[in-house]
């Protein structure tokens, strides 16, 4: 870079930091200033900063872009005073929720922090346990779908429909394999930054163990030490999950993440947000042109993840399962939901329709781009009628595909590992979108249980409040 372009680029990064100050409030002014502070002082002191990488991970959700937005405030600002600066890392893990819609709002954010072409920030995405530079435009990866596809249809399965588990549980569970990658990827990084507040770090570990030992993996001993240590048990519980999910059938990946040996020092900001309204901040809708995607996933709320197609669960549910009308379960989870919503600024009229026969057509659709998974699949899923040596068969096929009664001995027998005719292996594939050795695998296991021991049921959907998650970049 020749001596007039670099001046001419630290004048546009200083009009963007100029930018950024003017967007932030008085609370946001002093958190940028302690947030200086903070990692000057995890670097060693203002001669060792240009030395110092910090990760952010961004989840296109409000709190890790306003994160970043800081954490770019900052870097301009020691940039200024310094002769040298930090430089940042800011990761996506890109999940078969993820909507072009939220990739374009990153990539917006991105630009109008002028982040593409600074060589002080790396832009990363990982997709399908790969690390990629950031690019809006990648196609998603179509092995990754077909993974994602099938994980959370024998997620499904296993735990008999459950709304949450089927939508949420590969998602969260990819994030120790995601950590050690963005934090040893080309060097890896000495700090990770996050908005997230030590509660719901909390309660997200408690789920995470939680899931794995409802799955039989071992309780680890004592507490993680450090970051590294955390990431690392927290992708052992993942495997050990889909070791029992998947048993003789589970195939390890090629590429596993790699172990960090470095200490990485957590800078918390969650106490500076406190006072930052980021409902009414201008930094976000103006300035970085966010814009919450109605049809993405959204990491802060397990419950509401995926609004619009956990609404469509819950119609589907009530439709087959609970002798109701597909609008009874539509209208009960958007009246359950409607502060949530509110909150995230979704449009009014889009859940309102959600239980006409747009909004069905709508999200019948969107499961069908995102997940590969059918409305004929969506139901088999919520009755799971394979595992536990096909107890609720009889039931599925009375209530669902009463032509295929007459087959019922011939069905059992073909889960059974039995001879069987094509026909009948076509329609178990076709109507569950799983490969008939999986479903005879699913037909010889019982539902997953809870940390208490107790099986989960697609009719014991909680009311009440749910853990949030932690370190999800939301």
């Amino acid at each position: 870079m020749s001596t007039i372009h670099e001046q001419a680029m630290n004048h546009v990064y200083q009009q963007v930091l100029q930018r950024l100050i003017g967007h932030f409030t008085r609370s946001g002014r002093t958190a940028l200033q302690l947030l200086v502070q903070r990692i000057v002082v995890a670097a060693g002191g203002m001669e060792q900063v240009g030395d110092y990488k910090v990760l952010v991970a961004h989840g296109a959700g409000e709190v890790s872009s306003y994160t970043l937005a800081l954490l770019r405030a900052a870097q301009l600002t020691i940039a200024g005073r310094a002769p040298r600066t930090f430089d940042l890392r800011v990761a996506t893990l890109r999940h078969a929720g993820m909507t072009e819609g939220q990739l374009e709002t990153l990539n917006q954010g991105y630009s109008r922090l002028f982040l593409h072409d600074d060589p002080r920030v790396e832009l990363l995405m990982v997709e399908n346990q790969e690390v990629h530079p950031f690019n809006h435009l990648r196609p998603a990866s179509a092995v990754g779908r077909a993974n994602s596809q099938r994980n959370m249809l024998m997620v499904g399965h296993l735990s008999s429909g459950d709304c949450r588990a089927t939508l949420c549980n590969e998602t969260y569970l990819a994030l120790g394999d995601f950590y050690q990658r963005v934090t040893t990827w080309n060097g890896g990084v000495h700090a990770l930054v996050s908005g997230d507040s030590p509660r719901k770090q909390s309660q997200f570990l408690a789920w995470l163990k939680r899931t794995a030992e409802g799955a039989g993996v071992p309780p680890a001993k004592g507490r993680a030490r450090s970051l590294t240590e955390l990431f690392a048990r927290m992708d052992e519980w993942s495997t050990g999950y889909y070791r029992d999910v998947y048993g003789e059938h589970y195939v390890a990946h090629e590429n596993p993440s790699p172990s960090g040996h470095r200490h990485l020092a957590y800078i918390g900001i969650d106490d500076l947000l406190k006072d930052v309204d980021l409902q009414s901040a201008t930094l976000l809708s103006d300035f970085m042109a966010y814009t919450p995607d109605p049809l993405g996933f959204h990491f802060s709320h397990p419950s509401y993840s995926n609004p619009l197609l956990m609404a469509h669960l819950r119609g589907l549910q009530a439709e087959c399962l609970r002798d109701l009308d597909y609008e009874d379960g539509v209208d009960g989870f958007i009246q359950q939901s409607a502060q949530y919503m509110r909150r995230l600024h979704m449009p009014e009229e889009l859940f309102a329709e959600a239980s006409s026969r747009e909004g069905r057509l709508l999200a019948s659709t969107f499961a069908q781009q995102f997940f590969g998974l059918d409305e004929t699949q969506l139901i088999c899923l919520l009755f799971s009628p394979f595992i536990h040596h096909g107890q609720r068969l009889e039931g599925y096929l009375r209530q669902c595909h009463p032509g295929m009664l007459v087959a019922l001995p011939e069905l059992h027998k073909a889960l059974q590992g039995k001879p069987s005719a094509e026909m009948l292996q076509q329609w178990f594939t076709d109507t569950s979108g799983l490969p008939l050795p999986l479903l005879q695998h699913l037909y010889r296991k019982r539902p997953l249980t809870c940390a208490n021991g107790q099986l989960r049921t697609a009719r014991a959907v909680s009311h009440g409040a749910t853990p949030a998650f932690q370190l999800s970049g939301r």
